[in-house]
């Protein structure tokens, strides 16, 4: 019985690597045929999915304005310390002060892209993007700043 299944095994593995082989070899006679893809030089046709998560961007419209009110909750959420959000206050036109973002720093050296941060979001500020080539050769270029200069605060979102 155990020789049995012992031999059994070996004939089994021993068909999926001919299996495998034949395949192979297939495609070695058949250059034109090949399937595979070569990251850079199809860069200009790659299109990710759309689930891929990138990184984290804060989109801006044509006004400069953005909808991150800086509650911190995304800072909260983050695993690993991954967001800096610096927040200031501001007088409103009614005399009352306002906690405003003055600057939201992003260190995408230590992202894990886990998405916390976007889900926890209450006023949907952030949003992980589609970009994948993050290789650069210093670090301290990881480190971004997501609000653009001069940026505010959208009309009706608090």
């Amino acid at each position: 019985m155990f020789l049995k299944d012992y031999f059994g095994v070996i004939f089994k593995s021993a068909k999926s690597l001919f299996k495998g082989m034949k395949l192979t070899g297939y495609y070695f006679t058949h250059p034109k045929e090949i399937l595979t893809e070569q990251y850079p030089d199809n860069r200009a046709t790659l299109k990710m999915a759309d689930r891929f998560r990138g990184e984290v961007v804060m989109p801006h419209d044509e006004n400069n304005e953005h909808r991150c009110t800086g509650c911190q909750a995304c800072e909260i959420a983050c695993p690993n310390g991954t967001i800096k959000i610096i927040t200031k206050q501001e007088v409103q036109a009614d005399g009352k002060k306002k906690k405003r973002i003055d600057t939201f720093v992003y260190h995408l050296d230590l992202c894990t892209m886990c998405n916390l941060c976007v889900v926890a979001c209450p006023s949907d500020a952030i949003v992980m993007s589609n970009a994948f080539e993050h290789s650069v050769y210093d670090k301290k270029t990881l480190k971004k700043v997501l609000n653009k200069p001069d940026s505010k605060l959208m009309e009706g979102v608090e």
